[in-house]
Parts: C-alpha cells; sequence; structure tokens
C-alpha cells in the first residue's frame, strides 16, 4: 500500500513510518519541522527511515495547498494526518495559530484526498475532546461538545470535517482518539520525559494541583499496533479511543518513575493550569471489539523501557 503520513517525524509518525515500512509498505512522509522542540530532534527520530527505498520524505506545511496537491499523488491509497500544532497551554497561548494548522491543515488534506481519490484517511484525534466529562471511562458515544482548550477544539473540529468529507464524497475515515501516548521520542515537554530528565538532574518536579489528577498512559507501542488495525479495517466513518484504560494519578507516577530511576523527586506544587482536564480514561471496548486492539504494556513496564531509552540516547548523546 502507499501511504502518506503528515507529522511523520514526530513522536507517533516516526514509530508508525518504520512499522509500515517493516510491513513491505511504501511510506511518502511529510513534516514541517516546525520550531516548537528542536527540530533536530525530529530529524533524528526519522533518519533510520531513509536506510528504505520504500520511504519518500517532503518537507512541507500542511497547511500549504500546492505542497500537499504534489504529496498527495495518484499513487496515493491512505493518508495517516498526525500533523497538529500541539499541546493544551500553547493552544491557550496561540489559539490562532492552533486553529489555522489543525483545522484548516485537515480541510487542505482532505481537499486533496477529494483531487487524487484517496479513498481512506486516518485522523489523529486526542482524549482532550471529552474535557471535564463526569462520567468516566469516556466513551466514544459520550457527548463532546464541551471541550476547554482551542486544542482540544481544534481537533473536534478535525473530526466533524472529517465527517463532512465522508458524507459527500465516501471516503472511508477514522478517527482516532490517543490517550496520553509515552514511549521513546517522547516529546521532551511532555509530562514523562519531563519529569525523567527533571529528576535525573535533581531538580523539582512541578505537580499541577494537589498531583491527583489522572492520566491514561498508552505506551507507543500498543497505540501503533492500535493505527495499524484501523488501517487495515477502514471503512465507513469510525472513531475510535485508543488508550491503555488503567489511569493514575500524577502523585502515583512520580512514585512509579522514582522506582524506575532509583532515585527520589522533589515535587514542586503549582496551580492547576488552564485548560488541563481532571482525568482521562479511555473505554476500549468498540476499539477491542471492531479493531482487536488489545493494549499489553503495564505502565511499570513502558516507564523502565523509557528510562532506558533515556538514558541510552538522551543522556550518553547530551
Amino acid at each position: 500500500m502507499n501511504v502518506l503520513i503528515t507529522g511523520v517525524a514526530g513522536f507517533i509518525g516516526s514509530h508508525l513510518s518504520e512499522r509500515l515500512l517493516a510491513d513491505g509498505h511504501n511510506v511518502t512522509g511529510v513534516d514541517n519541522f516546525d520550531a516548537f522542540y528542536d527540530p533536530r530532534i525530529k530529524r533524528k527520530n526519522i533518519s533510520g527511515c531513509f536506510d528504505n527505498e520504500h520511504f519518500q520524505m517532503i518537507e512541507a506545511d500542511i497547511r500549504e495547498a500546492d505542497a500537499m496537491d504534489k504529496a498527495v499523488s495518484e499513487r496515493t491509497e491512505l493518508i495517516v494526518h498526525l500533523a497538529a500544532k500541539a499541546g493544551v497551554r500553547p493552544s491557550i497561548d496561540e489559539p490562532l495559530l492552533c486553529a489555522d494548522v489543525n483545522v484548516n491543515g485537515t480541510v487542505v488534506l482532505l481537499e486533496a484526498a477529494v483531487k487524487h481519490n484517496v479513498k481512506k484517511f486516518i485522523f489523529a484525534s486526542s482524549s482532550s475532546v471529552y474535557g471535564n466529562n463526569k462520567k468516566v471511562p469516556f466513551s466514544e458515544t459520550d457527548n463532546v461538545d464541551f471541550p476547554i482548550s482551542p486544542y482540544a477544539t481544534s481537533k473536534k473540529a478535525g473530526e466533524l470535517m472529517c465527517h463532512t468529507y465522508h458524507h459527500l464524497y465516501g471516503i472511508d475515515i477514522t478517527a482516532l482518539r490517543f490517550f496520553t501516548v509515552y514511549g521513546p521520542r517522547q516529546r521532551p515537554d511532555l509530562a514523562i520525559h519531563k519529569f525523567v530528565s527533571l529528576i535525573e538532574q535533581g531538580k523539582a518536579v512541578p505537580v499541577y494541583g494537589d498531583g491527583t489528577m489522572m492520566r491514561d498512559f498508552t505506551y507507543i507501542d500498543d497505540i501503533i499496533d492500535g493505527v495499524v488495525s484501523a488501517i487495515d479495517k477502514c471503512g465507513g466513518f469510525n472513531i475510535f479511543n485508543l488508550g491503555e484504560s488503567r489511569p493514575i494519578t500524577v502523585n502515583d507516577l512520580v512514585s512509579k518513575l522514582e522506582k524506575s530511576l532509583g532515585k527520589k523527586a522533589v515535587k514542586d506544587f503549582q496551580p492547576i493550569q488552564p485548560g488541563d482536564v481532571e482525568r482521562t480514561y479511555a473505554d476500549v471496548a468498540r476499539a477491542v471489539e471492531q479493531l482487536g486492539y488489545k493494549p499489553r504494556t503495564t505502565i511499570e513496564a513502558g516507564l523502565a523501557k523509557f528510562v532506558d531509552w533515556f538514558r541510552r540516547d538522551i543522556q550518553t548523546n547530551a
């Protein structure tokens, strides 16, 4: 299959590219190497793919209609749209940019799919669309009309736009709501990467609120398994949660990191940040039934793998 992946040099995109290449697919990657974090990290993420003759890289912004028109060729059979202006807190600081990239960029890609008769499209959504829903675990049938950050709103808008294009043009589209993905190559601003780095340096870890916020941390290998299954079974219009379905508190996370690192953490309690949800907790029954999704990596095993990667690839090359 000829697959185009946007955001290919990011955390999830680079892992997915490697997996699809290993499975024998042709991958065209799109990334603009945005300076939200060091572009050298992203170039390193994707470096291994260049050794594969079935990989092609296009450096471009998804908002550039002409560039996306060229990237989405007549050979493209499926688009996996992972590129986004990421982050809840950055979206509050720059809501116009968040909307421009995440909504307009998605429309540009959908238009290119229509023009080039691409019939399958995977859209990376987010657990943030659930906002502070009181009902847990979060189900795909829950009302998600009350997001609490521009980022969450942009992801819900992307889902709606995808449904519109499915209705109008018959594109098979699957939206995947990712729940707090972690593992090797995780963005340096995200909790687990940030906490490990600070604890290793003997610096205080910022804990917002009293540390009882809960997150459904999901290991990257399980997420990639879910994405690959969604690709294989893409048909109609569907939304799936991809999570671990075993949330833990931030305080618990810090304790588990202390064990994995063999070091004690210093907590710096700070006010809750605007846009932060109280919890994420995935009901994955639909994904289990329809995609055969089965997360296998416990938080303890996943953190151990992350620490090994961090000490091998980050500290030794610092």
